[in-house]
C-alpha cells in the first residue's frame, strides 16, 4: 500500500489519511447523507488541516448523531453546550452555531431542489472538472457565493473547493499520483 506514489499532501504515516487519499477523495459520491456529512466536515476545516479533521471524523459522527439531518437541524442549546465540551471534536462555538444553521439551509436546498446534489448540478451541468494546483475556481466562487447568499457560513471559496474535490466534481490528484487522471484520459475511455 505505501509503495504507491500519492498526492503530495497525502501524509504516509497516517493510514486514515491514506485510505482517504487513496479511496475516498475525488470519488464522485453524490449520495445526499454523504454530500451533507462532508459539507459539515469541511466547514470545521476553515483554518485547520484536512487531516485534523479526517481524524476526529468518527468522534463527529458520534457527536453529531451519525449526521442525522433532522437530528442536527433541531440541536438546542443544550445539545451545543455538550459539543462544546466534547474534547474528541472541534470546540469552536462559530463552527458548531454554524453547523447547525447549515443544516437547517442544507435541508431547504434539498426540499428545493429534490436532492443536494440536484442543487449542485445546477452549477456543474453533470460535469467533472479535472485540474490540480488550484485552492478555488469560477465554480467553487459561484456556489460559495450562493450558500453565503441563503445564510450558510464558513462556506468561503477554498471550503467549497476542497468540497467538491471529496464529493468528486473536481478531480485533482497530482501528476504524479497513482490515481491521477486527466479530463482527455476520461474521454477516451468513453
Amino acid at each position: 500500500m505505501n509503495n504507491k506514489t500519492r498526492c503530495t499532501w497525502c501524509n504516509l504515516n497516517n493510514p486514515k489519511y491514506i485510505d482517504y487519499h487513496d479511496n475516498e477523495w475525488c470519488q464522485p459520491n453524490y449520495d445526499d447523507k454523504y454530500l451533507y456529512e462532508m459539507l459539515i466536515l469541511e466547514s470545521f476545516q476553515a483554518g485547520l488541516s484536512w487531516e485534523c479533521v479526517l481524524n476526529k471524523r468518527e468522534s463527529f459522527r458520534m457527536a453529531y448523531d451519525n449526521f442525522d439531518l433532522e437530528k442536527v437541524c433541531l440541536y438546542d442549546e443544550q445539545k451545543i453546550q455538550e459539543l462544546l465540551n466534547n474534547k474528541e471534536i472541534i470546540r469552536n462555538k462559530l463552527k458548531i452555531n454554524a453547523s447547525i444553521n447549515n443544516s437547517k439551509i442544507f435541508k431547504a436546498i434539498v426540499k428545493e431542489y429534490g436532492s443536494f446534489y440536484n442543487y449542485l448540478r445546477t452549477f456543474t451541468g453533470d460535469n467533472i472538472i479535472y485540474e490540480t494546483d488550484r485552492t478555488t475556481n469560477e465554480l467553487s466562487d459561484a456556489i460559495s457565493k450562493d450558500l453565503q447568499k441563503r445564510g450558510m457560513k464558513f462556506v468561503g471559496s477554498t471550503i467549497i473547493y476542497s468540497y467538491l474535490q471529496a464529493v468528486g466534481v473536481i478531480y485533482s490528484h497530482d501528476k504524479g499520483c497513482y490515481l491521477y487522471k486527466s479530463g482527455s484520459d476520461m474521454c477516451q475511455k468513453d
